[in-house]
């Protein structure tokens, strides 16, 4: 089951509503809830199913069509825990870059890399992502598959830990790889407004196959990423443990999984995105997520 957090598009200050989607199918069946705890988007579901009430169908249905998709997690309550050289083939091609303050380690990590982004970065499909001249001129791209925690819990073991995710969907973990470099660390050039788009939806963890999903990402029609979750480093059930090893994660905490070989500071020269192009992220079962890339005034009136 997929679920989706939208707004109609017969008018743009229309209410967010909840719904979910059957798998092939093109309506949404959308939840009873008053439209501030809709707005939550698939935070208010796990708080629901933890209160023991879950939330009731309306019996109304919406063709996907007629609705415009919000991100699935529009505001997390925390940052967004990051994990960062995390594909094998995107280990070496960003110890190679000159951005990769921990290259002198060596390329593979030898535990997981996390660090944040800010919830405020979080933005939806179709969203703009600016490109502000006056800050950034090496804006890059990062296909992820995210994980949304749904039973929370401090060290969990390993093997448990799949059993503490409530879902997945997709993350573009947008990056300013000449602030990263000038600050050594990532915060700041992985915050920067816009910086996160994420959905169209979010997937229950029941109905996603790790084993065989891919994940791709094209910029405009050329096919840049292309990877599965079995080129992982580290894999979810290993970050989970990591994560929780001392730090209580919470439900609705997201854990965006790192991305694969292809992002734009691994071609020579680099490929860093500019105004007028597109970023389409694709994963097997969730859908895809793309976002058009303006300069930063055009994108505030676009917003």
């Amino acid at each position: 089951m997929r679920y989706i957090l939208f707004e109609r598009l017969e008018g743009r200050d229309s209410a967010p509503a909840l719904g979910r989607i059957a798998t092939g199918a093109s309506e949404i069946e959308v939840f009873d809830l008053p439209a501030v705890e809709a707005a939550r988007g698939v935070l208010a579901l796990i708080d629901r199913e933890h209160a023991g009430d879950p939330a009731p169908l309306s019996g109304e249905r919406v063709m996907i069509d007629a609705v415009r998709p919000l991100a699935p997690v529009p505001r997390p309550a925390r940052n967004i825990f990051c994990v960062g050289k995390n594909y094998f083939d995107h280990a070496e091609e960003f110890a190679g870059s000159g951005f990769d303050s921990s290259a002198a380690q060596g390329a593979v990590p030898k535990a997981p890399i996390v660090f944040s982004k800010l919830p405020e970065c979080v933005t939806p499909f179709d969203a703009p992502i600016p490109v502000d001249a006056d800050i950034t001129t090496a804006i890059d791209y990062e296909a992820e598959l995210a994980v949304i925690i749904g039973k929370g819990g401090r060290g969990i073991a390993k093997a448990e830990a799949l059993g503490h995710v409530w879902g997945y969907t997709i993350v573009n973990d947008v990056t300013a790889r000449d602030l990263q470099g000038k600050h050594s660390q990532w915060l700041i050039g992985k915050s920067q407004d816009g910086f996160c788009p994420m959905g169209p939806v979010a997937l229950a963890a029941d109905a996603f196959d790790l084993e065989t999903a891919r994940i791709r990402c094209w910029v405009n029609d050329e096919l840049r990423q292309d990877a599965t979750m079995q080129q992982l480093i580290f894999d979810i059930p290993t970050l989970i443990e990591t994560i929780s090893r001392g730090i209580t994660l919470m439900p609705g905490d997201v854990i965006a999984t790192g991305t694969p070989a292809g992002v734009g500071i691994g071609f020579k020269p680099p490929k860093y995105l500019a105004p007028g192009d597109s970023v389409r992220i694709e994963v097997d079962g969730i859908g895809v997520l793309e976002n058009p890339v303006v300069a930063y005034r055009a994108a505030e009136n676009a917003a």
